[in-house]
């Protein structure tokens, strides 16, 4: 893929409209790459102007942060932050709410003030405004989709209508779990969790999310987050539900019916 970065753009002296945050997951774990591309693949064939930092890209510093270490969340930030601003980038969008949650609320105040949004929010208004053309009858018409929310794009940034809109647009029926929205259950990889030894318990926290995926009935469980994917993806191997249940980010099921 012919993806820009910001050096390249900033040499020929073009702005992109975007800056495309790819974030860890997107650019390192190779489930996540695959969102990373479906989403790149809608915005170069919506004709959207976009960049992304590459190689001058760093973790945002949300994990450290999560995980108590206060001076290497505020070493990373403010790199990305002096980096960012001489780029000049006003408006950024990533596909993941971690990276989302901590650009948006966290780097204003160690000097860092963009236009954050995540990508549910873009699609849908790439869809509302007719950039995304959804033609009828596309491969999830029937489909039942049920949509697992993110706890840093449902709780903590109240979001909760964007991806939905978004399934609603693919001619698919949209299935809720028992807990969802603000009374949503986290898919237990969220503050870190992901990188740590699990504590002792009962059963794993994105075992009980799949089961309660299962008891929808659907054939897809819709998520708009890479960790929530990779847990929930865990959960339907544990279960032995991969000849019937897939695991797909939004951009993906979107980036199939272009």
């Amino acid at each position: 893929m012919q993806v820009p970065t910001m050096a390249e753009l900033m040499a020929s002296g073009e702005q992109p409209e975007i800056l495309f945050w790819v974030g860890c997951a997107g650019s390192f774990d190779q489930r996540a790459q695959k969102i990373t591309r479906a989403f790149a693949h809608i915005l170069t064939t919506v004709g959207v102007k976009f960049a992304i930092l590459g190689k001058e890209e760093m973790c945002t510093g949300d994990p450290v942060r999560r995980a108590g270490n206060e001076f290497m969340f505020q070493m990373m930030a403010y790199q990305n932050i002096q980096l960012l601003n001489n780029y000049g980038i006003k408006k950024i969008v990533t596909t993941c709410p971690h990276c989302f949650n901590t650009l948006k609320n966290e780097y204003p105040e160690l000097g860092g003030q963009y236009d954050v949004v995540h990508h549910a929010t873009y699609l849908q208004e790439l869809i509302d405004t007719g950039k995304i053309k959804i033609k009828d009858g596309g491969a999830f018409k029937g489909k039942k989709i049920t949509f697992h929310d993110s706890c840093y794009l449902g709780r903590a940034n109240q979001i909760y209508e964007a991806p939905r809109k978004v399934l609603e647009a693919l001619d698919a029926e949209l299935v809720e779990m028992k807990r969802c929205r603000s009374n949503g259950l986290c898919c237990g990889a969220g503050g870190a969790q992901m990188f740590k030894e699990e504590e002792k318990g009962v059963t794993r926290v994105n075992w009980e999310r799949t089961e309660e995926a299962i008891e929808t009935g659907a054939s897809i469980i819709a998520a708009a987050c890479p960790f929530c994917n990779t847990m929930m993806t865990d959960g339907i191997k544990t279960k032995e539900k991969e000849d019937s249940m897939q695991v797909l980010d939004i951009a993906e099921l979107i980036a199939k019916e272009l």
